[in-house]
């Protein structure tokens, strides 16, 4: 198994069963204050982007893969926003989870805004007072936390 395919390889033992799945990821935001949001391939809606953190990777390591990987973007984590653990997520799949997010606020050291084709769909800058409805109720903390410091 390769450290990459940590979920897939664990799907395959316990199929559709709830698991339980560290996520890294969080806000980037642009120079007039509006946060970078990714619109999701596998749902249709809009989250953080980010994601599950993969066998031998921090948090922080994960956030950086994930981020460049769903945005073409290169970030530097600047510090912790919150952890969110209280959800657990049915994917249009089928698969349940346990979710724990670990989410930072970041910023852009490189890169140019692109979208993956497979994980995103759209890539856009919302401001604060303009969010679209997000996927998750994580994400809805997240944005709650956001809003309250900025």
């Amino acid at each position: 198994m390769e450290n990459k395919d940590y979920i897939k390889w664990i799907r395959g033992k316990v199929g559709h069963e709830k698991i339980i799945i560290v996520y890294a990821g969080g806000c980037i935001f642009n120079k007039n204050g509006e946060v970078l949001l990714q619109k999701r391939a596998d749902c249709n809606k809009w989250g953080f982007p980010g994601g599950a953190v993969e066998l031998g990777e921090t948090p922080e390591m994960a956030a950086k893969r994930e981020v460049k990987e769903e945005t073409g973007l290169e970030i530097e984590v600047q510090k912790l926003i919150g952890i969110y653990t209280d959800s657990d997520v049915v994917y249009p799949n089928g698969d349940k989870a346990h979710s724990i997010c670990i989410c930072y606020e970041m910023s852009v050291v490189d890169g140019e805004l692109s979208c993956d084709e497979n994980e995103t769909l759209e890539l856009k800058y919302f401001s604060l007072d303009d969010m679209p409805e997000l996927f998750c109720k994580q994400h809805e903390e997240l944005l709650r936390d956001v809003i309250k410091v900025k």
